[in-house]
């Protein structure tokens, strides 16, 4: 009998498109060698092209979902997606706080890549003072960042790195930065590769709590989660009439 891999629990919406939210999550930790499991935080109605609509799921029933597997197994890092209001934020931090040794990927998915809202003010404050300051890393874009204050204000939140990323920038390439409390750790530099891509951020931040979650130090994950994620982007598809999808198991086109 083979021995466990690495388990990850991601707190995130679903997606019915495969693209984004829990499923790209458990696409991509599931492709990084880890065991996923999974409690969802809100149904959305959405395609390709942008998210119609959000529906939370009831707070209780997202801690009943979470303790009944915490009980059960032996977690190595928590990857934290879109999580559905500001009550399930206070149900999640609650969590956090008692598991504090467990890395904590945080992607503050505040919109959609078209644009829709899929965060409120109150979840936003919610956010800011319950969850970030229980971050090991956040992994926000440079839009989000800009709403959230910035690199160093997530820092200065309790957030131990933050790394930005720029592919909202207007640049030849993308670059992503990474920060900690003492400035720039490693900055990396990505080719554009062409289109708009629906689940890239979902990608990244779940490629580096699987990586965390195998015991690489946080520089070391972040380099390795996004190489992992660039090879999902340039290997992408279109099922639909909106955004390409990464493909997150990239390597079974090379056979």
């Amino acid at each position: 009998m083979s021995s466990c891999p690495p388990i990850v629990l991601a707190f995130a919406a679903s997606d019915p498109t495969g693209g984004a939210g829990m499923q790209a999550d458990l696409l991509t930790i599931a492709a990084m060698g880890c065991h996923p499991l999974s409690v969802l935080t809100a149904l959305t109605v959405q395609d390709t092209s942008g998210v119609e609509s959000v529906q939370a799921v009831d707070a209780e029933r997202v801690r009943a979902q979470a303790e009944a597997l915490l009980a059960d197994m032996r977690v190595a890092a928590f990857k934290l997606g879109v999580l559905g209001s500001a009550e399930n934020m206070r149900v999640i931090a609650d969590i956090l706080s008692e598991l504090p040794e467990i890395p904590v990927v945080l992607d503050p998915v505040l919109a959609s890549g078209r644009g829709d809202p899929l965060a409120s003010e109150d979840m936003l404050q919610a956010l800011c003072e319950l969850v970030v300051p229980q971050s090991t890393i956040a992994t926000p874009n440079s839009l989000e960042a800009g709403r959230l204050g910035g690199a160093q204000k997530l820092l200065a939140m309790g957030c131990e790195y933050v790394l930005v990323t720029g592919t909202h920038e207007p640049s030849d390439e993308v670059v992503n930065t990474l920060y900690d409390r003492g400035g720039v750790v490693r900055a990396d530099s990505w080719q554009r590769l062409p289109g708009s891509y629906h689940g890239s951020g979902c990608t990244l931040a779940s490629a580096i709590a699987a990586a965390l979650a195998s015991g690489r130090a946080v520089p070391e994950a972040v380099r390795d989660a996004q190489e992992y994620t660039w090879q999902t982007l340039a290997a992408g598809f279109a099922p639909g009439r909106g955004q390409f999808i990464p493909n997150r198991f990239f390597w079974h086109d090379r056979t």
